[in-house]
């Protein structure tokens, strides 16, 4: 059985998230938030007979939902979170209507991001290099049969030569 003990501001967050879950269940938000459905479902019903107004809470927390941040808000929670302890970081992301789960991911989608970008790079400096390694090998060849060429009418000049020069004397 469950005692956890939840802080007002974390039943209003998932309140609002139970309200505004559009084609979502609400089995999956209570795993989401690593809590039992029942005790969801009891603050819903304590929400409506209480009559509380999650409006003001809801359009706050609407709005900044993580998958709707910009690249740019995500960087500066990123920022904001470095070298956080356990609790300032826990803190901070109930500030922000977000978990650490969400800073986690949106880690890693920066690394991946820019090493994908890196990644891309590499790989159109290498076709580069390959295309520039294809063409200067092109051309060695050509210059390899020019000198070839070269050599070899020498050498025939020079027997060409020494065939006159036997044939005058």
């Amino acid at each position: 059985m469950h005692n956890r003990i939840y802080s007002k501001e974390f039943k209003e967050q998932a309140l609002v998230k139970v309200y505004s879950r559009q084609s979502r269940t609400i089995e999956s938000i209570a795993d989401e938030l690593n809590m039992l459905k029942g005790t969801l479902k009891m603050w819903m019903r304590d929400a409506v007979k209480n009559n509380l107004s999650l409006t003001s809470n809801m359009t706050q927390l609407e709005s900044k939902r993580p998958e709707d941040w910009s690249l740019e808000e995500r960087l500066v929670v990123l920022q904001k979170s470095y070298g956080l302890t356990d609790d300032a970081l826990n803190s901070l992301c109930r500030e922000q209507g977000i978990y650490v789960h969400h800073l986690t991911q949106w880690k890693a989608d920066f690394c991946t991001a820019n090493a994908l970008k890196v990644d891309q790079k590499n790989t159109q400096e290498l076709r580069k290099l390959k295309q520039d390694n294809a063409i200067l090998q092109r051309d060695l060849n050509r210059k390899e049969k020019a000198l070839v060429e070269a050599a070899t009418l020498l050498v025939l000049q020079k027997k060409f030569n020494a065939l006159w020069e036997d044939e005058e004397k």
